[in-house]
Formats: structure tokens, sequence, C-alpha cells
């Protein structure tokens, strides 16, 4: 149910509030280019800027658009583990799929706390929950041993895996024994070898720019076909760089915004992309469009 190309979609603005209309549009798009999921209200959806009003309205937003034609993935963590229970919840009741909980941040807490972080969630809300580890941003890392014992648990059925580690994904595939859990990328730079290693898919940030060629990466991953899919992925690789060349998601907003798909506004402390950062963007825009 969880596999293939998997954007981390943008929030678009407007007047310094959600711009609803081109919300919807984003989700048409990647929908339209087949997307396997949508996550909204991930790191790439500025999460950490919105209300938690806003952030609920997101999620029920997108749930309302993709109107059941593929699974949504709301994001859902927080440092305090009652706030992720209540966004988990929440995404629940609106008829989300799945919830994307990152490991807990800033108050950096041991694996003692991680293991029970997830397990107080798992607890309270009967919804499936993808654990999100990202340490550049988070600074917890949960190490591969307390996954596998929270992988356990009936409501923990899979990760995501930004650490752009190969050798802590054959790790994970080592501990952990349950066939249904769901390994999926968080670094679109490695996500070609993710999916050669055993992975299902990507939550990417490059979906967002330019989601025919992400998916077509992942449907040749999906038939077993590495040649094709390193040669598409080649064509990507500057643009996978590019939308980081300033701090996320600048760079993605920039490029959709020079496609006419929504403005390119963002929340502070997040800045727009500088004249030399754009110039990166545009080309390997050309390039991943030629």
């Amino acid at each position: 149910m969880f596999k293939g190309s998997i954007p981390a979609l943008v929030t678009p603005f407007r007047s310094g509030e959600v711009d609803r209309d081109a919300f919807v549009t984003l989700v048409e798009r990647q929908i339209a280019a087949g997307a396997g999921a949508l996550v909204p209200m991930g790191t790439t959806g500025e999460t950490s800027t919105l209300s938690t009003e806003e952030h609920k309205a997101v999620v029920e937003l997108c749930v309302e658009s993709a109107r059941g034609r593929v699974p949504v993935i709301a994001g859902a963590g927080s440092n305090a583990t009652a706030e992720a229970i209540d966004l988990v919840a929440h995404a629940k009741a609106v008829g989300a799929d799945a919830a994307l909980v990152v490991c807990p941040y800033y108050n950096k807490p041991d694996q003692t706390g991680l293991e029970a972080h997830f397990t107080a969630i798992n607890d309270a809300v009967q919804l499936p929950v993808f654990v999100y580890n990202v340490p550049s941003r988070t600074i917890s890392d949960i190490e591969p041993e307390t996954l596998a014992r929270l992988s356990k648990l009936p409501n923990i059925i899979g990760i995501k895996d930004a650490t752009g580690d190969m050798d802590r994904f054959a790790r994970h595939r080592e501990l952990i024994d349950r066939e249904d859990f769901v390994y999926l990328s968080g670094e679109d730079g490695t996500a070609v070898e993710f999916g050669l290693a055993g992975g299902h898919g990507c939550i990417s940030v490059t979906a967002n720019v330019v989601p025919e060629q992400t998916v077509a990466v992942q449907d040749a991953l999906e038939r077993g076909d590495a040649a094709a899919a390193r040669v598409l992925d080649e064509k990507l690789a500057d643009l996978h760089a590019a939308l980081f060349v300033s701090p996320s998601p600048g760079p993605t907003k920039y490029a959709l915004a020079k496609m006419g798909f929504c403005l390119p506004d963002l929340r502070l402390p997040i800045t727009p992309p500088n004249e030399a950062a754009c110039q990166v963007i545009d080309a390997a825009l050309a390039k991943a469009l030629a």
C-alpha cells in the first residue's frame, strides 16, 4: 500500500496564509503523475512554522483532495509526546491512512525515551505509524536495535530513513523480523541504491518538482530494472542536490513558482534562495526536464 514515489508536499502560501487552491493543484498533479502516496506536513511542508490549527487543516485538505485515490501519510511529529498523539489522533479522525512521526527534536531523548515515545503513540491511536529518522535535523537518532523492538508493535509499520546510510539500512533488514515492515528512503540522492537493496520507495523532495520523473525511477526499481533506474536518476542527480543548495523548501518553492504551480513564499526563519543559488537550481531543473 505504501510504495513508490511519495512526495513530501510543500505547503504553498499566499499573503501569509495557506494557499488552499494551490495545494489542491499540487495534489492533483502528483496523483496524475502516479505518486504512490502523499505526505502533507512533513519537513518540506514547513510544519515547524505552521500553527497546530493550520497543520490539521492542511492534513484534512490533503485527505479531502486525494479522495481515496492514493494513501495519505500525515505528518504528525512533535518533540512532545502528548502533542504527537493529538496529531496522530487527528490524522486518523479525518481519514489519513497512516502517520509519519519524526523522532523528537531539541530535547534529545535517549533510546529509552525514543522507545517510550513511539510506544505511547502506538498504544494511544490505532493508526499505522512510520518512524521518521532524520538525525541531521533532530539530533536524536533511533538506533536499529530500538527500531527492531518497536517493529514488534502492531501500529509501527515502517520507517522513513533519512540518514543516507546504507549500512544502517542493511542492519534494519537484519534485525527486523517482519516481512510486512515498510522501508522508505527519506533522501533522494540515495533512493535508487535504497530501492535496489530492498526498500519500497522514497518520501521525496524532488518529486514536488518533477513527479513524472521520480515515478519513472521508482517504477524501474519495482520491475527490477536497475540500469534504467540509474539512467533515469542520473538526470535528476543535480536537482536532488540543488533543492538543498539553500534551506529547504526554499529551492523547491522557487522551482515550483518558475513552473507556475505556486508562489515562492516561505515563512521565517526560512528565506528565499539568493541569485547564485537560483542559477544552480535553474541549471539542475533544465537538465532534469531535458
